[in-house]
């Protein structure tokens, strides 16, 4: 399975549609840019979207990852075909082991962390006190990290789903731990909030950034503000602090700015696509 020869036959493919990478891409719900890295053979096609570009291109899974045109005889068509799977099944395995690696590491280095803070607590004190802290913090960070990095891209939304079941408890053990309620009932309030926005900006990256990043930056840009009140809103209302300030104000007008350049470099990408796919 040649990456470079995929990428031609899919070029070839794509020309004999009369298909720009910009239709393709908009066909597929994803970005032009993809479609450029398959076609110069920086990447692969994801095993998602494979079944569907083969259909717009006329050809068959086998054809598209053998990166040419087969015979239909039975013999030579198997034959691609267990190629092929074998190909693809070491590629899985390859990925697999790297991201398992990766985990282990990761775990280990916060193991380690972790027996350091326990140790010089003990070493210190004699029993375990400051060290619970950390300890908390570590796990915590381990179990929200951990679905990402085994994962990859499609673990963060397991990270997000981990973060929104576990940072109420985790606030929880940190003010006893730390002897200040106002961790929880502050830190629930904010997290609340954070997570909703959080999940706001997943599901416009699944919506629109596929297809539109800028815009989808654009988007968020404009939602951080109601979220930057909201979030002032909540901590003026628990510790008596003013709902808005001068840096407030510059956050605000930078978003704004920001949002405004997102959907004027969206604008012009679209304008682009449409010249060429004139």
């Amino acid at each position: 399975m040649n990456q470079t020869e995929i990428g031609k036959f899919i070029a070839r493919c794509r020309k004999e549609k009369k298909l720009t990478q910009a239709q393709l891409a908009e066909k597929l719900g994803i970005t032009d840019r993809a479609v450029s890295k398959w076609e110069t053979g920086k990447s692969m096609p994801d095993s998602s979207i494979m079944l569907e570009l083969c259909e717009i291109l006329g050809i068959t899974v086998n054809e598209l990852l053998s990166g040419e045109e087969i015979d239909m005889e039975m013999g030579t068509y198997e034959k691609k075909a267990d190629e092929n799977l074998i190909a693809l099944k070491r590629k899985d395995e390859n990925n697999m082991t790297k991201n398992m690696l990766l985990s282990i590491i990761f775990s280990v280095t916060l193991l380690i962390g972790i027996m350091v803070c326990l140790i010089c607590n003990l070493a210190i004190s004699g029993s375990l006190t400051w060290s619970l802290i950390p300890v908390s913090s570590i796990v915590f960070a381990w179990v929200i990290s951990f679905p990402s990095i085994i994962m990859g891209k499609r673990g963060i939304t397991v990270s997000l789903i981990s973060l929104s079941i576990f940072v109420i408890p985790y606030l929880f053990l940190l003010s006893r731990f730390t002897n200040t309620p106002a961790v929880f009932s502050i830190g629930s309030a904010v997290s609340v909030a954070s997570i909703i926005f959080l999940w706001v900006v997943t599901a416009v990256f699944y919506r629109i950034g596929k297809t539109r990043k800028p815009a989808a930056l654009g988007i968020i840009f404009l939602a951080a503000i109601p979220f930057l009140f909201i979030l002032n809103a909540i901590l003026s209302k628990m510790i008596a602090e003013p709902i808005l300030d001068i840096w407030d104000m510059l956050t605000v007008f930078i978003l704004l700015i920001s949002a405004f350049v997102s959907f004027l470099c969206d604008y012009a990408r679209q304008k682009i696509k449409e010249r060429k796919a004139q």
